[in-house]
């Protein structure tokens, strides 16, 4: 297997939600294992996500977490997701879908530099940039 780079969200006790919310936008096999699994008992945590990786046909990977116990959930603005390229029907249904019921921050439309482009805050806090490359025959 070679290297690979890819986003891997905390989240504050909602992980299972928004890891089959993304299934649902992307496609793909979605593979959870429970704090429980691994031997966190019966407690108030067994049923949280400790791991979750999402892999889909496109090749994209997301992974994601609920914050372990002990640990402080500290969401910020620090990390977006973007997601690129020509494929204008395929990204623009990713973004109807992950703008659905969260937050528009700059509609997607025409840029200066010719291509779509929009941001947006899905349901679950995280932020989105999606950009549509424009060929030479439709820029």
């Amino acid at each position: 297997m070679s290297s690979r780079l890819n986003p891997y969200i905390s989240f504050n006790g909602n992980a299972r939600a928004a890891l089959e919310f993304y299934e649902e936008v992307f496609g793909g096999t979605l593979v959870m294992n429970t704090f429980g699994e691994f031997g966190a008992g019966d407690g108030p945590e067994a049923d949280k996500i400790m791991h979750g990786q999402l892999d889909t046909a496109s090749g994209y990977t997301l992974m994601g977490s609920d914050t372990p116990p002990g640990m402080e959930h500290s969401p910020g603005n620090t990390m977006t997701v973007s997601l690129s390229g020509d494929d204008a029907g395929e990204l623009r249904g990713y973004w109807d879908k992950l703008s659905a019921d969260g937050t528009v921050t700059m509609p997607l439309e025409r840029q200066m530099w010719g291509d779509e482009f929009g941001m947006c805050i899905d349901q679950f806090g995280v932020p989105w940039m999606v950009n549509i490359t424009q060929s030479a025959a439709t820029a």
